[in-house]
């Protein structure tokens, strides 16, 4: 429960991160966020812990009572958007990739995908985001050390170095609570949520 996931909005409601539960729940008690409910009402902590649990809402229990769990918190003193490059590391690949072989195009599991060099590093290929495909271990196979075309395989998508905000799109698919689309879909909500003229 306390890893369940909490959209993390800028104080300009732009959408930053994911995070936890717990770390939402730390950041609210410490004051350096609050609740943003369905209706864009602010809460602090003790607020949200005052209001009553509804029927059917998600919550958490409490020594004395429980409380609805937060699904967006606006944080008050941070207004930027992530700059930093996107770390290169084998989950941020999958992740790019989703979980995709980029040769044969099958979803498989982490544990089933390895990574491939597209030009191997015995033709002069380089370990970077722009060399580096998820690749099942039959392609990974087929392919050994030659270029895709060699190996008469197809690669799905030029690999390239992602930024924060394709990764945050990533991550959030598909969008995991009502709470978040507002944030996350914008067009997509103003059209299905716009009055209809009779």
């Amino acid at each position: 429960m306390l890893s369940s996931q909490v959209l993390v909005l800028n104080r300009s409601y732009i959408p930053i991160q994911v995070t936890s539960l717990k770390r939402a729940l730390c950041l609210l008690y410490r004051g350096l966020a609050k609740v943003v409910d369905q209706q864009y009402e602010l809460f602090d902590f003790q607020s949200w812990a005052e209001l009553s649990v509804v029927t059917h809402a998600e919550s958490l229990g409490l020594v004395h009572k429980a409380i609805r769990i937060p699904r967006v918190i606006l944080l008050h003193f941070y207004d930027k958007v992530p700059h930093k490059p996107v770390r290169f590391s084998r989950l941020n690949v999958y992740l790019r990739d989703q979980n995709t072989c980029q040769y044969c195009r099958k979803k498989y599991s982490r544990s089933e995908l390895t990574l491939d060099h597209v030009l191997p590093l015995s033709r002069g290929g380089g370990t970077s985001w722009e060399n580096i495909v998820c690749c099942c271990v039959v392609c990974n196979v087929q392919k050994g050390g030659k270029t895709p075309q060699e190996a008469g395989l197809h690669i799905m998508r030029t690999p390239m170095r992602p930024d924060w905000s394709f990764m945050f799109r990533i991550l959030t698919k598909p969008i995991h609570y009502k709470e978040w689309f507002p944030y996350l879909n914008i067009l997509d909500y103003s059209y299905w949520n716009n009055e209809l003229e009779s």
